[in-house]
């Protein structure tokens, strides 16, 4: 940086310097032409020889150097005047004041530069700042709003009966709007399809909504040893389901609203799936399926 400031300096120092020099040679050349004075002619009776002859002894001539004149001599370099003087000085003194100038302006963007990184981070650690609130708001939201799980429950009056139970686990009232149910039977839980297949059955009436307060639980689906055997529609196949090479799956969902949330809102849906375990004596009920029939919106 300093080189190239240095190589600044230099140049307009001798942008400066050239008009003082053209000045200086303009008067050389264009002042008061100074004349040489003519050569003195010969007098009269002597030749213009260059050299003048003379004889010595035994009649030999001598001859003598003439004397030799400049024609032009160079003039002398005239010595600059107060205006010329100065107008150098100013010129000095604007390349000083521009070179401090370019000095300050590189510095002022340099700095510049480091404003504008210090303004980038800044506004990436805001944006961070302001995901990780939204996330923790959300968070929030989640924790204070209405949870609706499954569970299964034994019947406490009839053996080998049970009831799927619906329970409202959040801290605010959920509102069971609507609730659909499916049984299939399939070899295992690969032979299920891999999402959860409702078909379009016409209800005999409106549904009715249930509320439900945190910690309340209401029965969604009751199903007994009696069932499965209506399920089979040939003693075979009932074999086929005492013997579990043949199952039994009950899947659904609920949806429901919390009802603190605005009238507009969403509405959440849980997804459930069971597996009936048909035992010589007893049965089972217990929650199964794949991932994609158990979860939570």
């Amino acid at each position: 940086m300093r080189v190239k400031g240095l190589a600044i300096f230099a140049v307009l120092l001798a942008l400066t310097q050239a008009p003082a020099a053209n000045t200086a040679q303009s008067g050389g050349q264009g002042g008061v032409n100074r004349q040489t004075p003519p050569l003195s002619a010969p007098p009269a009776g002597e030749t213009a020889n260059p050299a003048a002859k003379t004889e010595g002894e035994g009649g030999i001539p001598i001859i003598q150097p003439s004397h030799i004149s400049v024609a032009n001599p160079a003039p002398a370099p005239p010595a600059w005047n107060v205006h010329e003087k100065i107008t150098w000085a100013a010129n000095l003194v604007l390349v000083i004041l521009g070179y401090a100038g370019i000095l300050m302006a590189l510095s002022l963007l340099k700095k510049i530069d480091r404003q504008t990184e210090y303004a980038e981070i800044a506004a990436e650690a805001a944006a961070a700042s302001s995901q990780a609130a939204l996330m923790n708001a959300q968070a929030i939201l989640n924790a204070e709003r209405s949870w609706i799980l499954i569970s299964v429950e034994p019947s406490p009056s009839a053996e080998n009966r049970f009831a799927v139970m619906a329970t409202n686990r959040g801290r605010t009232p959920a509102k069971i709007i609507d609730r659909v149910e499916r049984i299939r039977l399939a070899i295992d839980e690969e032979h299920l399809a891999s999402t959860p297949e409702y078909m379009d059955e016409k209800r005999v009436g409106p549904y009715t909504p249930i509320i439900l307060l945190p910690g309340e639980s209401t029965a969604i689906k009751p199903f007994c040893r009696e069932d499965a055997r209506g399920l089979c529609d040939s003693e075979e196949r009932f074999r086929r389901i005492e013997t579990w090479e043949e199952k039994i799956f009950l899947y659904g969902k609920v949806i429901y609203k919390d009802l603190t949330a605005p009238v507009d809102s969403e509405a959440h849906e849980t997804n459930w799936c069971c597996w009936y375990i048909h035992g010589r004596q007893n049965s089972g009920l217990v929650i199964s399926g794949p991932p994609e029939y158990n979860t939570h919106t």
